[in-house]
């Protein structure tokens, strides 16, 4: 018996994408990441009715990427060794029970020149609000995850009002990319959408970076600022989500 994946379907309905959106979205991640996929209405229908319990690695990061959350709560089970099916409308996916679903245990963080930067992060970022007079702080805990060289971080709803997501390049101590913040429907922005750059450079503790943003004000106008980001726990479990999903103020 098959049990429909409500997990994954919740995320696509939270960030507001349609089956179609969401194969559109892996499909270009997938070429962001230099990992073409073939995702497409089917697969993700197949997904969430729980007639594939897991996808094939491609399509796993390519989800991680788009939804910023580990495919572990995402409703999947990661691929065993030799549990390959040959599945025709989208690539070869894993056909399991439901019932061996597991959260992985936490990889330890790498005591090496190429250190996983995976894990929850406390952000912070400064801005001069033009209208109020005054420079105010940010802040959101967000779940960063790794594939190569490329880190996306997504905030946790319940750490701060506004959503938060970041997509970097690590190139050894600096990290590069942009950033996108859909601020509190209710605050003083009233919804806005912000994006822009941003350059970091990492410390070798690998405990934090610190670096600028720069983005564009509602005048037109080119702002920047400082931005941090401060390793809190290198594991991405629920349970550890859980824990740090509420306010950071």
């Amino acid at each position: 018996m098959t049990v429909p994946n409500t997990a994954l379907r919740a995320v696509r309905t939270g960030m507001r994408m349609s089956q179609d959106d969401l194969a559109r979205a892996l499909q270009a991640a997938g070429h962001r990441v230099g990992e073409p996929n073939d995702a497409n209405k089917r697969l993700v229908q197949r997904w969430e009715s729980g007639a594939i319990a897991a996808p094939r690695p491609v399509y796993a990061r390519a989800l991680e990427v788009v939804t910023g959350l580990p495919i572990s709560l995402l409703g999947f089970v990661a691929v065993p060794d030799g549990q390959v099916t040959d599945d025709q409308h989208g690539g070869h996916d894993l056909i399991s029970p439901m019932s061996s679903l597991a959260t992985p245990t936490p990889r330890p963080r790498p005591a090496t020149a190429h250190r996983s930067h995976e894990g929850v992060w406390l952000s912070r970022y400064q801005y001069y609000s033009s209208g109020r007079s005054d420079s105010f702080a940010g802040q959101h805990f967000v779940v960063v995850l790794q594939h190569g060289d490329r880190l996306t971080a997504r905030s946790l709803p319940g750490s701060a009002a506004s959503s938060l997501s970041l997509d970097l390049t690590v190139d050894g101590a600096v990290v590069t990319g942009t950033w996108v913040e859909q601020t509190d429907p209710t605050g003083y922005y009233r919804g806005a959408r912000y994006h822009g750059a941003i350059q970091l450079l990492a410390e070798p503790t690998g405990r934090r970076m610190a670096g600028k943003w720069v983005g564009f004000g509602k005048d037109m106008d080119v702002n920047t600022g400082p931005w941090e980001l401060v390793f809190q726990d290198a594991s991405t479990s629920k349970a550890t989500l859980d824990r740090y999903n509420t306010s950071t103020m």
